[in-house]
């Protein structure tokens, strides 16, 4: 049988924030890298709202609540960039 897949290695250890991408260090010793550009929130918030980040998800997110962005290290993990808006349709 197969385990759930939850690693408790993979919690959230600490968020560092580069010019073009953030790197967020897990528990288990790995660093994942990633470009703002995957996440338009955090690519166009200031240097301060980047730095407002905290732990949600039992350790195994991150949180920016001054700019309503979550992501789960699973989906860091797989490389999951942010969804794009679906186009609007002026139909009736």
């Amino acid at each position: 049988m197969i385990g759930s897949g939850i690693n408790a290695g993979e919690k959230v250890k600490d968020v560092h924030f580069g010019e073009d991408a953030f790197s967020v260090d897990l528990l288990d010793g790995r660093t994942i890298t990633v470009p703002y550009a995957w996440y338009p929130r955090l690519l166009h918030a200031t240097a301060e709202q980047r730095s407002d980040w905290e732990r949600c998800g039992g350790g195994f997110g991150i949180h920016w609540p001054g700019i309503d962005e979550d992501l789960s290290t699973e989906g860091l993990l797989r490389g999951a960039p942010a969804p794009k808006p679906r186009p609007t349709s002026n139909a009736h």
